[in-house]
């Protein structure tokens, strides 16, 4: 404690970063690990790994296909109106929380303050088709009596809506069960702020010996990777390029995306840049679609000298936060995975490059890939209305809740997750019966009594008369 007194006393006098910032010494480069240059100087730590198999031609399965068609309305007073149009969702598809089924149906979510925007009564239209979640009642004048003439001055003059912007997304994707020993395949896991790669090693090991190949890059400034001295090489679309030169490099036919965190922002980038490409995503603790703003009134907003000193509370709010249980082995955990050993300067500068304004509601309802949300109940950073509210957003989505978990519920529950991944990986939806054509079913006649024919016994006119 006293040297990171010191520490931080001396960067606040000679305004220099106290720990230099640069990558970590690693042992392991030639272990799976890569080192690729995305820009001139800008150097990732990859970890890539390709299973030792059998090159099998195994066939893939039939998959099933999924249709969706939405329209979606954004008001001037920042209201987003979904409705899900015609039969186009399987309701093996759409359970809701508490288990039951949502054909077709219209949600009506608040997105604007609402003590600053009123929010207008709902449609009695669409709840024809559904619930509308997310409206107020505003208070109606009573109907004027039979032969009265309405009062003008008293009854409020109705005003029409008027959509900012509306959007239709009509997708019909076809999803097929990802298998290990599926040469295709290939599965990103991309951590969030303070993190490394090293956080995903249950995961990586698991899916790698059931044939997976698996690609882990540290973010800039984060594990083993460069670390530029310039809050610019931080921002989110510095990273977001970042994580396309990596996908780029190492994108196969169908590509399954994992996100942690902040991770998950990259993730959705990913995702709605090349959705032919990305097959499945899995967001864990990602939060709700918004879009990205830094806070304004942040502790990361101090000097770094400032954070510097302050870097032992910083990790203590962490343990607590992110972990169900502060025990020596989530220490432990943290120690030996790297997590949360960032420098002050890369800290406080991931914080305040989180800005990505397209990342919106609209942004999130458009990417068509299916999409396993996974949050851990005891989430301190996340709270699980993020999630649900992400899940309602998202065009095909399942919330699945670990109830052991909290925010690093990878680390602390790798058997419950790795199983969750595993199952939706392997997951297709089912593919409808296929109905016979008319043509066929017209001249079929029922069957009301066999000919007798040689085949079954009977005695067709010529063999009589070779027995005669």
């Amino acid at each position: 404690m006293l040297t990171t007194l010191m520490d931080g006393l001396l960067c606040c006098l000679t305004g220099k970063s106290a720990n230099v910032v640069v990558p970590i010494e690693t042992s392991e480069a030639a272990d799976g690990y890569e080192f690729v240059e995305v820009k001139p100087g800008r150097v990732l730590r990859v970890r890539h790994i390709i299973p030792e198999r059998e090159v099998v031609d195994e066939p893939r399965g039939p998959g099933g296909s999924v249709h969706r068609k939405r329209k979606i309305t954004v008001y001037r007073n920042g209201q987003l109106l979904i409705e899900d149009l015609g039969d186009a969702a399987r309701q093996e598809l759409l359970h809701a929380q508490n288990g039951d089924t949502q054909p077709n149906c219209t949600v009506e979510v608040e997105l604007a303050d609402p003590s600053s925007n009123p929010t207008p009564t709902a449609d009695p239209k669409a709840d024809k088709t559904g619930s509308v979640v997310g409206t107020g009642g505003a208070a109606t004048s009573p109907a004027p009596t039979l032969g009265s003439a309405p009062d003008l001055t008293q009854q409020p003059r109705k005003r029409r809506r008027k959509p900012k912007r509306t959007v239709v997304i009509d997708s019909e994707r076809k999803i097929t069960s990802c298998k290990g020993t599926h040469a295709d395949v290939a599965v990103f896991f991309v951590h969030g702020v303070g993190g490394s790669l090293d956080i995903w090693g249950s995961q990586m090991d698991f899916f790698s010996r059931l044939g997976y190949e698996v690609i882990a890059p540290d973010l800039a400034g984060h594990g083993a990777s460069s670390a530029p001295q310039i809050a610019a090489a931080y921002t989110f679309y510095a990273l977001a390029e970042d994580m396309r030169a990596i996908f780029k490099r190492y994108a196969r036919k169908r590509n399954i995306l994992i996100g942690h965190s902040y991770g998950v922002s990259f993730c959705t980038f990913l995702a709605h840049e090349y959705p032919d490409q990305v097959h499945k995503v899995v967001m864990i603790n990602g939060g709700g679609p918004t879009a990205l703003e830094p806070s304004l009134c942040s502790i990361f907003n101090l000097p770094t000298c400032v954070l510097h000193c302050l870097s032992p509370c910083l990790a203590w709010s962490f343990l607590k936060a992110g972990f169900a249980r502060q025990g020596a082995k989530e220490k432990q955990l943290l120690k030996d995975n790297n997590a949360f050993n960032v420098s002050s300067f890369v800290l406080r500068a991931m914080m305040s490059g989180q800005y990505w304004p397209e990342g919106d509601e609209v942004y999130h309802a458009e990417i068509p890939v299916p999409i396993l949300l996974v949050h851990g109940m005891y989430d301190k950073f996340v709270p699980i209305e993020e999630d649900q509210r992400m899940a309602e957003i998202l065009l095909l989505a399942f919330l699945k809740i670990i109830n052991e978990g909290s925010h690093m519920v990878m680390m602390e529950c790798p058997e419950s997750v790795n199983t969750l991944l595993h199952e939706f990986f392997l997951w297709e939806p089912d593919s409808p019966p296929k109905s016979k054509p008319c043509s066929e079913i017209a001249t079929k006649r029922p069957e009301t009594a066999k000919i007798p024919t040689a085949s079954n016994g009977g005695a067709t006119p010529e063999s009589k008369a070779k027995t005669k």
